[in-house]
């Protein structure tokens, strides 16, 4: 009934009357309780009857023009819903109920979406990989032996195999696009500031590493989702606004010519990439080239070191600090990722802070240099492909053994510390059927022509219609 159906095309045949709210939501919660229990991507879900009691009155009551109206998703569970709880993925809050909404999920239930219950995340959204103690793995959607990356891991499978319409994530160090890239789908870390986000803990040392971001089969079904999370907010001195909406955003195909995409590739081989990556995006590069999109392979000046300094320093200092304003009494019980992060950021003085300052501005202004020439920039969304769904983090890379848990995860950051809006596209899929997609970067609030880039992209490439192998 909805297999094939856009975003577009269910809030259209719902507000034509020409299927029920009820009937939408009887098919997400079919296909909920027929594939979900191999792969564990929703992991607190609202009582089935009370669900269509809701769909129910939405169908009787007077038809309203709120957007997303009946539309079923599921929340992330590092986000807050009132009266589901915040677990964090994590046995030390498992009964945490919270008295107020996030931001955007307010936004959510106002333009009418139902909030159905929650998608799992990595423990205390740390580690990069979904996998906690109180749900265990999510299983990727294409082997169900295979990570699902993370830390919204639970929402890109769910996506992927059709159990939602598209996710809410957040994105600190590709919480987002690693995902997307897992599951042929497309990730999207906006420029920080664009969702808004209560930021009464936020340490005016640390700049802001965290956004919430989205995931959907394609950047046209994500345009529904995000026109109605973004904007400004009084709590969030942050936030800005947008002139136009994402779903009015298009390229011409005359216009491709006029594109010019910088290729990072691996960072003059400062990035432990797995080389069947590097091919899979440098064959996609070559087919928009063959559209004449300009792209250009960089060797650029930039300082890796700097960066991921700068980076290192920000995230332990951040990450201790929400763990003591969580209040979490004994350390040991915490995982070894957050463990590990809390004995670093404790011992980060403010003159550390002042000196990663320091390597920020400077890595920005390298950036900044590097883009008068590009519109946008590409690296690759992954720098291994999934690994086994019970491992809690990669140990090597090819042969090289990495230093820490999180250096797998170093392809991100340029995005994150410079606060550039970012998109995981798809590129395929490697000989075992596996995907992998492509990080597009942008300007700074450059996020529109970003999304009508990655818009003209699934236009072009259909990687929306690859059949779910579930299916």
């Amino acid at each position: 009934m909805l297999e094939d159906q856009s975003v577009e095309e269910i809030i259209h045949n719902i507000n034509q009357r020409q299927i029920s709210i009820k009937e939408v939501m009887e098919y997400y919660l079919d296909r909920i309780e027929k594939f979900n229990p191999d792969l564990n991507a929703i992991v607190l879900l609202k009582d089935r009857g009370d669900l269509i009691k809701e769909a129910i009155y939405k169908d009787n009551s007077t038809q309203s023009e709120k957007t997303l109206d009946g539309i079923p998703i599921a929340i992330k569970d590092l986000s807050d819903v009132v009266g589901i709880k915040t677990t964090y993925g994590y046995p030390g809050t498992k009964d945490y109920f919270p008295k107020k909404n996030s931001l955007f999920v307010e936004r959510l239930i106002k333009s009418g979406a139902i909030i159905i219950g929650k998608t799992n995340t990595a423990e205390l959204g740390v580690g990069g990989h979904t996998i906690n103690r109180l749900f265990g793995p999510t299983s990727n959607y294409y082997d169900n032996t295979k990570s699902a990356a993370g830390s919204s891991g639970g929402a890109s499978t769910a996506v992927a195999a059709g159990l939602i319409p598209f996710a809410d994530g957040t994105d600190q160090m590709g919480s987002c696009r690693g995902p997307a890239a897992y599951a042929n789908i497309y990730g999207y870390r906006p420029t920080p500031g664009l969702i808004s986000v209560d930021r009464g803990n936020q340490l005016s040392k640390i700049p802001i590493l965290t956004t919430p971001g989205c995931l959907a089969k394609s950047p046209s079904d994500m345009a529904f989702l995000l026109d109605e999370m973004i904007g400004s907010d009084t709590r969030d001195n942050y936030s800005f606004d947008l002139k136009e909406l994402f779903k009015n955003q298009k390229i011409k195909d005359e216009d491709l010519t006029n594109i010019k995409i910088g290729w990072l590739s691996n960072m003059n081989n400062n990035y432990k990439i797995e080389t069947k990556i590097l091919d899979m995006c440098e064959s996609q590069l070559k087919k928009l080239e063959n559209l004449y999109v300009k792209i250009e392979r960089l060797k650029p000046d930039f300082d890796n070191e700097a960066l991921w300094n700068s980076w290192i320093t920000f995230r332990s200092k951040s990450i201790y600090e929400d763990t003591l304003a969580m209040n979490i009494k004994d350390i040991n019980t915490m995982t070894y990722q957050a463990i590990w992060e809390y004995n670093h950021g404790k011992n980060i003085k403010n003159e550390d802070l002042d000196s990663a300052y320091k390597q920020k501005k400077r890595c920005a202004e390298q950036i900044e240099n590097i883009f008068k020439n590009f519109d946008f920039l590409a690296l690759p969304s992954a720098q291994l492909f999934p690994f086994d769904k019970n491992q809690q983090f990669p140990e090597k890379i090819n042969s090289f053994q990495l230093d820490t848990y999180h250096r797998w995860l170093e392809i991100f950051i340029l995005s994150s510390l410079l606060e550039l809006p970012t998109f995981t596209i798809p590129v395929g899929f490697d000989e075992l059927g596996m995907p992998m997609g492509m990080q597009i970067i942008g300007k700074r609030k450059s996020d529109l022509q970003l999304f009508a880039f990655a818009k003209k992209y699934e236009e072009i490439f259909n990687f929306s219609k690859f059949k779910p192998l579930l299916d």
